[in-house]
């Protein structure tokens, strides 16, 4: 792939102790000043990969001064290979980028999160094949073939379980690859993957290697939040007006995103000179998202459903993924209300 995707960025090392990284981004132009004091309050985020149109509405708030105008003193952490769930749980950082999958698992497992807005508000990773095999025209047709995966927990289960919606018996062999799946599966090495369309289907068409998808929903598999915004619980509760600030603004970046994808796309890159060496690329990740991805049914950006939660979360309970501090399977469904919020959310 081109640059690597924030898809590939779970790795799930969960509850690690890491060492505090000081870095920050600046807050919100819809609330109030963070610091009546006129002190900007330092918040940092953590980022999951290296910057990405996943990050685009944090970068416009970045470029535009919103979190400026809030009071705050905003950093981002670049990815160091630990993830964003371990960072914000252990309260080496405020925020981070994460997905309800990882998220779910250390949640699980007792880290000290909370999602407080959801970027993406479905699925943007699918399953895909080379667009030339004729062979597989539905994940049926993935039985008793090679699947180029990531390592992540759950990742197998759900595989199966689309395979089997769609009529198949959900058994094929995995070989993990990290990123490099890509590759294996363009030179013909795996069968299929599980690409984000928003970006590596996209860099794939641009370089003349074009992909079938299939969507995990089309089978009858529960949707998720892709994308998340998550924040350390701690920290939320001792700190509610500067957390109100710092999730206003990003949902402003977001939903400018929403409204201009193309002048989005472009705050993107001025943010990060250098970083895309394919515009295009970026240009139509972003009009996608935009007309596909960043806003719930009644147009709004960043609201959760206890129903989208409880929907994929839920599926990760039953089928043992989700695992206690112990390391031992859930044996009730957690409580999923307690694991998101809407309340820092601008109102409608």
């Amino acid at each position: 792939m081109g640059i690597p995707e924030p898809t590939r960025s779970r790795i799930w090392r969960i509850l690690a102790v890491c060492a505090a990284l000081v870095v920050v981004l600046s807050g919100c132009g819809d609330a109030t000043r963070a610091d009546a004091g006129g002190t900007p309050s330092t918040i940092r985020i953590a980022l999951d990969w290296t910057p990405n149109t996943n990050h685009t509405g944090l970068f416009v708030a970045q470029q535009r001064g919103w979190f400026t105008d809030a009071g705050l003193d905003v950093q981002f952490l670049p990815y160091s290979g630990t993830s964003p769930d371990t960072l914000v749980g252990s309260g080496a950082a405020e925020f981070g980028i994460s997905f309800q999958d990882s998220f779910s698992v250390s949640k699980a497992a007792g880290a000290d999160i909370t999602s407080v807005m959801a970027i993406l508000q479905h699925w943007a990773s699918e399953i895909a094949v080379r667009a030339d095999r004729t062979d597989i025209n539905s994940p049926k047709d993935l039985d008793g073939k090679v699947y180029g995966g990531f390592g992540g927990p759950g990742e197998d289960a759900k595989m199966r379980a689309v395979i089997r919606d769609a009529g198949g018996q959900g058994q094929f062999t995995t070989v993990v690859l990290g990123t490099s799946a890509y590759e294996a599966l363009y030179a013909g090495k795996v069968d299929f993957t599980e690409p984000f369309v928003t970006w590596e289907a996209i860099d794939a068409q641009l370089r003349g290697q074009p992909l079938k998808t299939f969507a995990y929903t089309d089978f009858g598999f529960p949707d998720a939040y892709s994308v998340l915004l998550i924040g350390n619980g701690r920290w939320l509760a001792e700190h509610p007006q500067q957390a109100r600030a710092f999730v206003q603004a990003a949902q402003r970046g977001y939903r400018f995103a929403a409204d201009d994808p193309v002048a989005a796309g472009t705050l993107l890159m001025d943010a990060n000179p250098g970083a895309f060496p394919e515009p295009e690329l970026v240009t139509r990740s972003q009009q996608l998202m935009s007309e596909r991805y960043l806003r719930d049914p009644s147009g709004r950006v960043g609201t959760q459903t206890l129903a989208r939660w409880a929907g994929f979360s839920g599926f990760l309970s039953d089928a043992g993924v989700l695992l206690d501090s112990s390391g031992q399977p859930l044996t009730v469904r957690p409580d999923f209300a307690t694991w998101f919020t809407d309340e820092y959310l601008a109102a409608p």
